[in-house]
C-alpha cells in the first residue's frame, strides 16, 4: 500500500512519458525537482483556469484535459499546457496512474496542448481518486470573450447536446446494469459520447463568427449554464426547452435513473450568444458543427417558454443518477 508522493522513478517512468504535445511556448517543462512550469506567450493576454474531475472513474485523465481547455476556448482563448494533479487512494496502484496519464496524454495530443506539470500522490482517507488541471492559453486581447458579454436580443445558440458528459460517465461506470437495461448497443453509443467532450474547435469557431459571449455547459446541465450566463450578463432570457437536442440514449438512461437531461453535466455542449442567431447556426453547421437556436436574452427575468421561472442550478443530476444507478445494480 503506497503512501505519499509518487517516487521520482515511477515520475520518469509513468507520468514524463506521456506530456501531451511539443508547444514552442513551453520553455520550463516537467521533469523531477521542477515545480512550475514556464511560457513564453509573446505579448498576448494569458488566460488561466483550473477544474477538478470528481465524479468520474473512467477516462478522468482525458476529461480533465477537456474540461479545462473548454473553459480556455469559451473565452477565445487558444489552449497551450495544462497541469495535472492526481490525488490516489493508498489502495490504488501505478497501473492506475498509467491509465490516467495515458487517457490525458491522448486528450492533449488530440488538442495540441502540452502537459507541463503537477502533482501525484497517494493519499491516505481517499475513497476514490481526485484529478485536479490547472490550463493555461493565450488570446490576443481583441479576442477575448467573457462569459458575461450577452446583450439583450442576442439569441442564445446552443452547440452539441444536453447531458453528453454525464452520459458518458453513467454508460461507463455502470455499464452492467445499463447494458441489461437498454441493451449493448445503447450502451456503446452512450459510452462514445466520452469522445465528443470538447468543444474547443467549436469555441473558437464560434468566437470568430461574431459571437458576443460564450459558456461551455458542465456542472448544472445546459439550463444551469444558462443561467449562470444570463445572470453574468445581468440580463433576462427565455429558454426553450422544446429546441434542446437530446440524444436518444440520453433520455433512455435520464428515464432510467430519474433525472432531468436538462440540468445534467454536459462538456462536449456549448452555449452561445450571437445578435445573429440563425446566422451563427449556419456559419458553425458550415463548419461541422451541429447548433440550434434554443433561446433568447431579454431585458426581463429568467424562465422558460412553459412559463417556470428559470433559477439557480442545484447538485448536478450525476449524482442523483448515480444513487439510483447504484440501487438498480444491487437489486
Amino acid at each position: 500500500m503506497k503512501t505519499g508522493k509518487l517516487e521520482p522513478q515511477g515520475l520518469e517512468r509513468l507520468v514524463f512519458t506521456r506530456t501531451g504535445a511539443y508547444r514552442p511556448e513551453v520553455v520550463l517543462g516537467p521533469r523531477v525537482g521542477e515545480d512550475s512550469a514556464a511560457l513564453d506567450l509573446e505579448g498576448e493576454l494569458t488566460v488561466v483556469t483550473v477544474d477538478p474531475i470528481t465524479g468520474a472513474d473512467t477516462g478522468a485523465g482525458a476529461l480533465a484535459v477537456h474540461v479545462t481547455c473548454n473553459d480556455l476556448a469559451a473565452t477565445g482563448a487558444e489552449p497551450v499546457a495544462v497541469l495535472l494533479t492526481l490525488l490516489l487512494p493508498t489502495t490504488a496502484g501505478e497501473a492506475l496512474v498509467e491509465e490516467i496519464m495515458e487517457s490525458a496524454h491522448r486528450a492533449a495530443l488530440q488538442l495540441g496542448v502540452a502537459l507541463v506539470g503537477g502533482h501525484t500522490e497517494f493519499t491516505p482517507g481517499l475513497t476514490q481518486t481526485v484529478v485536479c488541471a490547472a490550463a493555461v492559453g493565450r488570446a490576443p486581447r481583441p479576442r477575448l470573450l467573457p462569459s458575461g458579454g450577452a446583450r439583450p436580443g442576442d439569441a442564445l445558440v446552443l452547440v452539441g447536446e444536453a447531458g453528453m458528459e454525464g452520459t458518458a460517465i453513467l454508460a461507463h461506470d455502470f455499464a452492467g446494469v445499463l447494458g441489461a437495461r437498454l441493451g449493448e448497443v445503447a450502451l456503446r453509443e452512450a459510452q462514445a459520447y466520452d469522445g465528443r467532450v470538447s468543444v474547443v474547435r467549436s469555441a473558437l469557431d464560434a468566437a470568430a463568427s461574431g459571437a458576443t459571449a460564450l459558456h461551455d455547459v458542465t456542472e448544472g446541465g445546459v439550463l444551469g449554464a444558462s443561467y449562470e450566463m444570463a445572470l453574468a450578463a445581468g440580463a433576462g432570457l427565455v429558454v426553450d426547452t422544446g429546441a434542446i437536442p437530446v440524444g436518444e440514449v440520453t433520455r433512455q438512461i435520464a428515464r432510467l435513473a430519474a433525472i432531468d437531461p436538462f440540468y445534467l453535466i454536459s462538456s462536449g455542449a456549448l452555449l452561445i450568444a450571437a445578435p445573429d442567431g440563425e446566422g451563427m447556426v449556419a456559419s458553425l453547421r458550415a463548419r461541422g458543427h451541429a447548433a440550434a437556436v434554443i433561446g433568447r436574452f431579454t431585458s426581463g427575468g429568467m424562465r422558460l417558454t412553459c412559463g417556470t421561472a428559470l433559477g439557480p442550478p442545484g447538485a448536478d443530476e450525476l449524482w442523483r443518477a448515480r444513487r439510483q444507478l447504484e440501487r438498480l445494480s444491487s437489486s
